[in-house]
């Protein structure tokens, strides 16, 4: 990309705010969004999902952000607050948060479309020329810029990013066919049957959930739509149909800029997409690369000491292998294999602990043999714990998913960490 180009894009971010939906629970998650919304859950050894785009529009020169959130919302303001506050106000950026609070009406957010309308009087006063609409729940690393830069080339309302995803996946996504402009010809929202793209037949165009609007076609549209009582009020169903019959909708493919392929984007919103892509990291060449200092991912995080691995006995040897292993980890006599470790999680004596999540604050006795499970942030397990060799035994006490991943959490365990 040439000087002048990124010149270009840099003055465009610059007049570019960025709203990131932030208030879904995350129901596919099962227990693990009981008490924290979706994007608070915590992903790859000391982040939470909600770092990936809040970093992406950093690294993409976006720094005036919001973030509205809803559902149980107290630990993602709590992170916010405490790892994006570095923002600051003397230089126009700004990191804020957005609750529900009944600006419009008496109702709460009705849907993503309602969410943004809901606070576009906050948005008028910030007088963008764009407004990026993200959804704070996916993984992956992207250039906004670039996708602002291309909204601006074709004069476009409304823009959406895209990837190919397979067939069975896409049933969850809204779902599209483009000409060769790239403009949107054609959408379904959550379709049970997608339409194929018409060079792969094993895979459909599905929306991310990224959106460029202008922010005057955006603040006219939402108006419209807010009157519409047989309106949704969600993007998906309702604004992006409508604009590809009647306005300049676009779609803008996202894609690896060294190869051309399809770039990493993951919905971590199942037990077992979760569990995979937290496993993949610690594998010798992730499809994500978390060690890249052109494009860091910042969230907050503790001052904790390194982790530690004690014991080097036969039969009481601390170590890991292909693991991620967090700051504040205790690996005392045991074995951990193929797994990732948030911080301060501590495991005793002659415990194994294999392809497995741990969360942070976790405590394994001895003895424990844990094998394919995602375990949720302050559980204790006690001594001599087995869990997942036994599906049958497991789902007795514990979630297991539709590939055999077991969810614990301390309430499954009787501790009731959130009692009131």
């Amino acid at each position: 990309m040439g000087l002048q180009m990124e010149r270009n894009i840099s003055k465009l971010t610059a007049n570019t705010v960025a709203l990131v939906l932030a208030g879904g629970r995350g129901s596919r998650l099962k227990a693990l969004t009981d008490w924290r919304a979706k994007p608070a859950v915590p992903f790859g050894g000391k982040f939470r999902i909600i770092d990936f785009p809040m970093s992406n529009c950093i690294n993409s020169g976006i720094r005036r952000i919001s973030v509205v959130t809803q559902y149980k919302s107290h630990s993602l303001q709590r992170h916010l607050q405490r790892g994006w506050s570095f923002l600051s106000g003397q230089f126009g950026e700004f990191m804020e948060v957005l609750p529900a609070q009944q600006r419009t009406g008496e109702g709460w957010y009705e849907g993503t479309a309602d969410a943004v309308y809901q606070n576009l009087d906050i948005i008028r006063h910030y007088n963008p020329d764009y407004v990026v609409v993200l959804a704070g729940d996916h993984i992956y690393k992207m250039d906004y810029g670039k996708m602002v830069a291309a909204h601006a080339a074709k004069g476009a309302d409304i823009t959406v990013g895209c990837i190919p995803v397979d067939m069975e996946e896409a049933k969850a996504f809204g779902v599209m066919a483009i000409d060769d402009d790239s403009r949107i010809v054609e959408f379904a929202e959550k379709p049970e049957h997608p339409k194929p793209m018409p060079d792969d037949n094993a895979r459909a165009l599905a929306s991310m959930g990224i959106y460029v609007f202008s922010t005057d076609y955006l603040r006219r549209r939402l108006r419209e739509d807010a009157a519409d009582e047989s309106s949704t009020h969600d993007f998906g169903h309702d604004l992006i149909p409508h604009a590809i019959k009647h306005d300049n909708a676009f779609a803008f493919r996202f894609m690896q800029a060294n190869t051309g392929s399809p770039g990493y984007w993951r919905d971590v919103g199942t037990i077992d997409a979760y569990w995979e892509a937290n496993i993949n990291l610690a594998g010798l060449t992730p499809e994500l690369d978390m060690y890249d200092k052109d494009w860091p991912i910042w969230t907050y995080q503790e001052q904790l000491p390194p982790a530690k691995f004690a014991f080097d006995d036969d039969d009481r040897r601390g170590h890991a292998v292909d693991s991620l292993i967090s700051g504040g980890c205790l690996i005392t006599g045991s074995t951990v294999r193929g797994s990732v470790l948030f911080s301060s999680v501590r495991v005793h004596s002659y415990s194994s602990i294999e392809d497995s999540v741990i969360l942070p604050d976790v405590e394994i006795k001895q003895n424990c043999r844990i094998r394919r499970c995602v375990i949720d942030k302050g559980a204790l397990i006690p001594e001599g714990t087995v869990i997942g060799e036994n599906a049958e035994e497991d789902a007795k006490r514990f979630y297991v998913s539709e590939n055999g991943i077991v969810l614990v959490t301390p309430e499954m365990l009787g501790q009731n960490l959130h009692e009131v």
